[in-house]
């Protein structure tokens, strides 16, 4: 059988290698589906708990949902769930913009589809007379719409960072070689845990989600306020993912793996170069072969 002609890939591995990996539809339907979880998991504990509790429950209800979805579905596509680590890998080098693109978009399907279904449950609980002012209390904000009152200034600064420290830390964990002591695990525990310590500290600001898919799934129900606010929300969190991918490609990691490994597409999961798997033809290219009618 003769090989295709070489293309680019969607996603950068090292030495021109590339794990089996599902089609774009499945991994864009995994996308979907962990960020309507985690839309759910840290839109609805605030939502229909007591107001003006701790922050804490929704925080640590976020963070466990991103470490469960990233268990669940990172092997399908890399368990991003969020365009700031999609915008991070991209600046990385470690996919390419129409495979980012479409996870972008994918993940602001489910987001909105996550949000969708908790505004629906608003409606019918007869002690809220208005699901749109229920939403503005889990809504970022800033100004007069901050818990503390935060400038605009603040919350572009406060969400920039905690996006690039998510973003690194994704980038740092998912890279790992996992014959230098490293695990499968390691990113879904670390990223879930960045989220929920820097989900605590935004919450307690203006209800900074650190996802521009999250913010505007939560905009898009709430009050006129939200949406003319919500920029802040899209830029600085994308601004910051940025500096991380910048940061990484400068370091040389932007295949996310040591020497010797093959990285599972999407997943940042290694196996040992030469190891008997299932391997795509170097140079393959995912688009080349749906064109081709080789994929679906």
């Amino acid at each position: 059988m003769s090989s295709p002609a070489p293309a680019p890939h969607d996603v950068l591995l090292p030495s021109g290698l590339v794990a089996a990996r599902p089609g774009l539809l499945p991994r864009l339907g995994a996308e979907a589906f962990g960020t309507l979880f985690i839309v759910v998991a840290g839109l609805g504990v605030p939502l229909f708990t007591i107001p003006d509790s701790s922050p804490l429950p929704a925080a640590l209800a976020a963070g466990l949902a991103v470490t469960a979805a990233m268990l669940a579905f990172a092997h399908v596509s890399g368990g991003h769930f969020n365009p700031a680590i999609t915008a991070g890998h991209l600046v990385a080098g470690r996919i390419r913009p129409g495979a980012a693109a479409a996870y972008a978009g994918a993940q602001l399907v489910g987001a909105l589809a996550g949000a969708f279904a908790l505004y629906g449950i608003l409606r019918t609980l007869p002690g809220i007379a208005d699901s749109r002012t229920a939403f503005d209390t889990v809504t970022a904000g800033f100004g007069e719409h901050s818990i503390i009152q935060a400038p605009l200034a603040a919350a572009l600064l406060l969400e920039m960072l905690g996006a690039a420290i998510v973003v690194a830390v994704f980038l740092g964990t998912s890279g790992s070689d996992t014959r230098d002591g490293g695990s499968r695990y390691a990113a879904p525990v670390a990223v879930g845990l960045s989220f929920a310590v820097l989900l605590q500290l935004g919450q307690s600001v203006g209800n900074l989600p650190f996802n521009p898919a999250r913010a505007v799934a939560s905009a898009v129900f709430s009050s006129g306020w939200a949406l003319e606010q919500l920029w802040v929300f899209l830029a600085a969190p994308l601004l910051g993912a940025a500096i991380a991918g910048l940061v990484f490609r400068s370091m040389g990691t932007a295949a996310g793996a040591g020497a010797g490994a093959v990285v599972q597409a999407g997943t940042g999961e290694t196996t040992e170069a030469g190891e008997p798997a299932e391997t795509a033809e170097p140079g393959s290219s995912e688009a080349q072969e749906f064109f081709d009618g080789k994929r679906g």
